[in-house]
C-alpha cells in the first residue's frame, strides 16, 4: 500500500475534491482511486486570516506501487509530500497453554492499563481476575453526581476509583507523545467497544467521557466473556512475600486468593495502596510532578484567538490548544488536559481534600473551555527524601484548598485579574465556573506555593501573546490541581518488567510508566506481555 501525506485542502472541500487531489499528485485517473483510507487529519490554522486548512494522510492500493514511485511525474508532484510503500501493522496476541499455570494472574485497577493487560491475558486464555476499589462505571455515575450536588463525597467510588480509571470523567484525549507500534492495536480496540472511528484519524483524538463509559463496559464484557472475572468494589488490601515472590493477596481485609503474576494499574490516587506497598518493602521512588490551577474561558474566546472569522465553522470543532511558558526561576509552566468546551470537575478522592480536573463530553460543546495551567515540582520542593514525599506535598496543599473553600468540597476561585493583582476576588463576571459542588470567591495565593503562584503570575501574559484573551481579567482559576501525574515510581525492571519482588508488575501512570490513557494502555499491554511470555 502507498502512504501519501502532507495533502492540504481548504476546510470547504468534498470527499470528492480528496480524491482528485490523490489522482493528481499520483499523476494517475481518478477513476484508478477508489478505495483510500484517510489515516489522520490535521488543521492547519496558521494563515487563519485568509483559510484555514484540513491537512490529510492516507493509505491507498494500486498496482505496480514501486513503478509508480518511480515515475518522474509522481517525484515532481510529491516531492514537498511523504510518499512511500508501507506495510499495516497486525498486533500478534499471544497464546499459552493454559495447563502450565496454577493460579490466576490478578490485575488491579480497571484504568487503560488494568484493561488492556486484562484484555491480553484473558485472550492468552489466562482468565484474569480484575479487581477495583471503586464501582462500575454506573455506580460511579451515580456517586459523582451525587457528591456534585451534595458535596457528599464516597471516598472509593469517585472520579479517581472506578471502572475506566480517572479517565471516565476526563475528554478521554487519545493523543500521546509515545511512539509505539501498540497503539493502533489499542485504537482499533476502542472502536470496536464503542468509541467514535474518527479516532482512527483525527490528529487530536478525544472519545469523551460520554463515549468512554460504553467503552469501559464493553472490554469488560470481552474479559468476562474469554473466562476472566471482573469485580468492583474490592481493594486489594494485604500482599504475602515469601523469598521476594509472592505468594498471595488480601482483598478487603479478609479474602485470600493464592496468586504468583499481579498487575499494579492502580492509578495515581491509591494512597493507601502505595504505604502498604512501602510497608511490604516494595521498591517505592520519587518523582517529578506538577501542580497549578484550572483556569476557563468562554469557549467562544478560544474559538476566535483560533480560528479567526471562520470560529463558527462546526467542521473545525472546538479549538484547542497546548501552552508552554518558562519563568524566572527555572520552572516550567504549561497547560494540560484542556478540555474544549468542558468542564471543570470536582476530583477528591480523600476526605477534607478539594482537588480539580478536567472533563468534556464528544461533542465538545459546553459554553467553556478549560485547562490545567501547571508548574513543575520535584524532590527538592518536597522537603523530604522518603519515597512517599510526594503524596503528602500533594496532600498539604488539597487540604489548604479544601479550607479556603469553605471545608465543604466547594474550590476555591479567583479571577486571573486579580490574581494578577494579588487581591481577592469578590465578583465573577462573564465566565461562569462550572465546578461543582460549588465555589468560593478567595486569594488563591493561600492555597498555592509561593513559587507556583509566582510562575504563574510571570506566565500568564506570555500566554496571552501566544492567544490573545488567555490572561483575560474574567478568566477564572480554580484550585487546586495536583493529579496530573504520579508523584512516585513504582520500580521494575526492564526486561521483566517485575518490581523488586517476583511476581509484582507495576503498570500504567499511577506506577509512573505512563502519562495519558494511550501510554497507559500500551504499558499495560507490555506487562501483560510479560506474564504471557513465563508461561
Amino acid at each position: 500500500m502507498l502512504s501519501l501525506q502532507q495533502i492540504t485542502l481548504p476546510i470547504d472541500h468534498s470527499k470528492n475534491d480528496l480524491q482528485e487531489k490523490i489522482a493528481d499528485l499520483l499523476g494517475i485517473d481518478v477513476d484508478e482511486v477508489k478505495d483510500f483510507k484517510i489515516t489522520q487529519r490535521a488543521i492547519d490554522s496558521r494563515k487563519k486570516r485568509q483559510m484555514i486548512f484540513f491537512v490529510y494522510s492516507v493509505m491507498i492500493e494500486l498496482e505496480d506501487e514501486s513503478k509508480l514511485l518511480k515515475s518522474k511525474t509522481v517525484q515532481q508532484n510529491t516531492k514537498h509530500h511523504r510518499i512511500e510503500i508501507t506495510k499495516p501493522y497486525v498486533y500478534e496476541e499471544l497464546k499459552v497453554d493454559t495447563k502450565k499455570f496454577k493460579t490466576r494472574p490478578v490485575v488491579v485497577g480497571t484504568g487503560p492499563a488494568g484493561m488492556f493487560s486484562a484484555l491480553l491475558l484473558a485472550r492468552a486464555g489466562l482468565k484474569p481476575i480484575v479487581i477495583d476499589r471503586g464501582g462500575d462505571v454506573d455506580a460511579r455515575i451515580r456517586d459523582v453526581e451525587k457528591f456534585m450536588n451534595t458535596g457528599e463525597l464516597n471516598t472509593e467510588s469517585n472520579i479517581q476509583f472506578g471502572e475506566g480509571g480517572a479517565g471516565t470523567f476526563s475528554d478521554g484525549k487519545l493523543n500521546t507523545l509515545i511512539t509505539n507500534p501498540r497503539i493502533k492495536y489499542i485504537f482499533d480496540e476502542f472502536v470496536n467497544a464503542g468509541a467514535p472511528d474518527t479516532i482512527l484519524w483525527d490528529a487530536k483524538p478525544h472519545i469523551g467521557t460520554d463515549k468512554i463509559r460504553k467503552v469501559a463496559k464493553n472490554i469488560r464484557k470481552q474479559i468476562i466473556d474469554l473466562g476472566g472475572e471482573v469485580r468492583f468494589n474490592t481493594e486489594l488490601t494485604d500482599i504475602s512475600i515469601k523469598d521476594d515472590k509472592l505468594e498471595s493477596i488480601t482483598l478487603n481485609d479478609e479474602e485470600k486468593i493464592e496468586t504468583n503474576h499481579l498487575v499494579l494499574a492502580i492509578g495515581y490516587s491509591a494512597r493507601d495502596t502505595y504505604e502498604m506497598l512501602y510497608e511490604r518493602k516494595i521498591s517505592i521512588e520519587q518523582k517529578p510532578f506538577a501542580i497549578g490551577v484550572r483556569i476557563e474561558h468562554k469557549a467562544e474566546m478560544i474559538n476566535k484567538s483560533q480560528y479567526d472569522k471562520f470560529y463558527k465553522e462546526k467542521k473545525l470543532g472546538a479549538a484547542k490548544y497546548k501552552l508552554v511558558a518558562h519563568s524566572d526561576n527555572n520552572r516550567s509552566v504549561y497547560t494540560f488536559c484542556m478540555c474544549p468546551g468542558g468542564y471543570v470537575m470536582p476530583s477528591a478522592s480523600g476526605e477534607n481534600e478539594v482537588i480539580t480536573n478536567g472533563m468534556s463530553e464528544y461533542a465538545q460543546d459546553g459554553e467553556n473551555s478549560n485547562a490545567a495551567l501547571l508548574v513543575n515540582v520535584n524532590g527538592d520542593d518536597f522537603g523530604s527524601d522518603h519515597p512517599l514525599a510526594g503524596i503528602e506535598f500533594q496532600r498539604k496543599w488539597e487540604k489548604k484548598a479544601f479550607e479556603l473553600g469553605g471545608s465543604n468540597y466547594h474550590a476555591p476561585v479567583q479571577l486571573v485579574g486579580d490574581f494578577l493583582k494579588k487581591q481577592k476576588s469578590d465578583k465573577i463576571k462573564n465566565v461562569k465556573p462550572t465546578y461543582k459542588p460549588g465555589i468560593t470567591l478567595s486569594s488563591l495565593d493561600d492555597c498555592l506555593p509561593d513559587f507556583v503562584a509566582d510562575s504563574l503570575r510571570e506566565a500568564l501574559p506570555k500566554l496571552d501573546n501566544k492567544i490573545k484573551g488567555f490572561a483575560s481579567a474574567n478568566a477564572v482559576l480554580t484550585a487546586i490541581e495536583t493529579r496530573s501525574s504520579s508523584p512516585l515510581r513504582i520500580s521494575r525492571d526492564k526486561e521483566t518488567m517485575q518490581s523488586n519482588i517476583a511476581g509484582i508488575y507495576p503498570a500504567g501512570e499511577g506506577a509512573g510508566y505512563a502519562g495519558g490513557i494511550v501510554s497507559s494502555a500500551a504499558d499495560g499491554m507490555r506487562v501483560g506481555e510479560a506474564i504471557i511470555s513465563t508461561f
